[in-house]
Formats: C-alpha cells, structure tokens, sequence
C-alpha cells in the first residue's frame, strides 16, 4: 500500500503578505507613510475638540456649586448634591416619563414608517415619479420645527383650513391641535411629516448597495415579489437597520426641545414637558442654575451611553456587527 502524503499547506497570497508586513510596522513609520491621510483628517479633529471635547470638559460643574460670576477655581466641589436635588424635584419624573413615551413612540412607529418608504420607493420602476415621490417626502426634513407647527396649526388648528371647511357644512371647529389626549398622535404625525424621508434617504442607500443579480437569479428561481422582498431585501439593509435602531436607542432621551416647547401653551406643560424643556425652565429661566442643568445633561448622556453598550452587545450575540466590534 503506496503511503499517504500530507499536502503541504497553501502558500500565502500576495495580499496577506502586504497585510503581514503592514502589522509589523512600527507607529513612527505608520506616521510617516500615512501623514498625508493624518492631516486631512486634523480640520475634523479640530471642530470635535473645539465643539464636543472643550464643552464636554464643563460637564465637571455637575459637581460643583458653579457660579459664572466667581472665578472657576473657586467654586467648591459638592459632589453628587446636584443629582439629589435632580431626583428629589417633583417635576423631573413626570418629565423623564413624557420624554420616554415620545422616544418609545417615535422609535416604534416612525423608525419602521421610514423603512417602508424606502421600500416603496425601491419598487417604483419609474424614474420621473420616483424623484418626485422623494423629494416631496424628502423636502420637509429641512423646515424649521417653527414652521412645521405652524403648518399644521394653519390646517388642523381650531381657525385652520379643515375647520373652516367643517364649519361650512354645518360642523364644529377642530380641537386637535389643543387636545392633551391627542398629543401623542399629533406629536407622530409631526415627526413622520418632517422627519420620515430623511430615514427613507438613509435606507434607499443602503438598498442601492444590493446586487441587482440577487433579484434576477431569484425571479428566474420563481420567488415572487414578498418572496424577493423578504430573503434579499430585508437581509441586505439588517445591518443599516440595526445600526440605526442601536442609535436611536442611545438618543432616547433626546426628544428635541422646539416641537414641545412651541405647543406648550395650547397643549399644556403636563402634557409637553420632557427633559429638555425641564431643564430649560428649572436651570436657564428657573434659579436652580448651570449645574442643575449640566446635571440632567450628564444624566442623559449617561444613560445613552449604557443603552449603546447594551444595545450593541445584544446585536452581537445575534451575530449583527453592530456600530462597532471587539478587535
């Protein structure tokens, strides 16, 4: 019986070489091989420092009795009094719990609304109608919160257009716009007006990248549209899915502060109040001062910070790479 060889192992490739020799180089020949690329990148690393690092600094107020009209280094330390005082406000649960209803309900309702945009308007054939469709829901995404309100106060408000017209055929004026039971629903559809087609964009991005082949080779295979929709294009756009939903999750504290303000007075502040407009009128307008305020705001990043890492380590586990992953 002839004995048996051992194949001998694969050489490695060209590629692997280059990516073997790359490794090993050191970081002072790393600078001076990618200084070119390092220094295209030193405007970007500028407005972080000057617009994120600087003003994140400040965040060390939070723990201190800070005062603008002493000089810094004499405002003395307080350590977690401000968080007390936070927690202890009778305004700030009710805050915190409105600011959670509008996140949850943006995040369930519009979040997938601009998914099925993208996917409508990946079906159109039509080239002509399809840029119109886009940028009709596209162009709101540009209007001032300002103007979005008032928008929608010129149609739905109690002297808008659909009261007039009710009024014409015998009806009653609308009461939509200073309703507090409605608000939620108000609130969603200001939010799909405006800012819908901007999540349409990002998805219709992520459908571009798809091989149109997949779609060919299925129809050939007999897969109907549903079939096509739900084994190509689905699984193609799950990471920008995930990606997205891990930020918004992270921001959910972040509601915005105009949409709420501007209808504070016809809705109520019960209704309307969410961390952002608290902050405003319990530090900024309010006597509670700037480390009130920087307290909340520590709050809230805290808070998004842990909800990032959670969020992103359960996309790992279901084997989604996530917004970022472990070297």
């Amino acid at each position: 019986m002839a004995a048996l060889q051992t194949s001998a192992p694969p050489a490695p490739s060209r590629r692997q070489d280059r990516v073997r020799i790359k490794n090993k180089r050191t970081v002072a020949q790393r600078l001076r091989h990618d200084w070119p690329l390092l220094l295209l990148t030193l405007p970007a690393l500028a407005q972080l420092a000057v617009f994120f690092y600087w003003p994140s600094a400040w965040n060390i107020i939070a723990f201190m009795d800070y005062s603008p009209h002493r000089p810094f280094w004499e405002n003395p330390f307080v350590g977690f009094a401000w968080f007390e005082r936070l927690f202890a406000n009778p305004y700030f649960l009710p805050a915190l719990l409105n600011t959670l209803k509008f996140a949850f309900a943006n995040l369930l309702f519009l979040f997938p609304l601009s998914i099925l945009l993208a996917l409508v308007m990946h079906s159109v054939v039509s080239t002509k109608i399809r840029s119109l469709f886009q940028s009709v829901v596209y162009l709101p995404y540009f209007f001032s919160w300002v103007l979005v309100v008032t928008v929608f106060v010129q149609v739905l408000g109690s002297d808008g257009l659909v009261s007039n017209w009710l009024l014409g055929f015998g009806g009653d004026r609308l009461t939509f716009m200073s309703d507090p039971d409605s608000f939620l629903f108000l609130a969603w559809l200001q939010w799909a007006w405006k800012d819908a087609g901007w999540g349409m964009i990002i998805f219709l991005a992520a459908l571009a990248s798809i091989n149109p082949s997949l779609y060919e080779a299925a129809a050939v295979d007999g897969a109907s549209r549903w079939r096509r929709m739900w084994h190509i294009t689905l699984p193609g756009i799950r990471p920008v899915i995930v990606l997205l939903l891990i930020l918004h999750i992270g921001g959910i504290l972040n509601v915005g502060f105009e949409q709420y303000q501007l209808q504070r007075n016809a809705v109520g502040f019960q209704t309307t109040e969410v961390l952002d407009t608290f902050v405003y009128y319990q530090s900024v307008i309010g006597t509670q001062g700037p480390s009130f305020g920087t307290a909340a705001g520590l709050f809230k990043g805290v808070i998004g910070l842990i909800l990032v890492l959670v969020a992103n380590n359960v996309a790992h586990r279901l084997g989604e790479q996530g917004i970022y992953q472990k070297s």
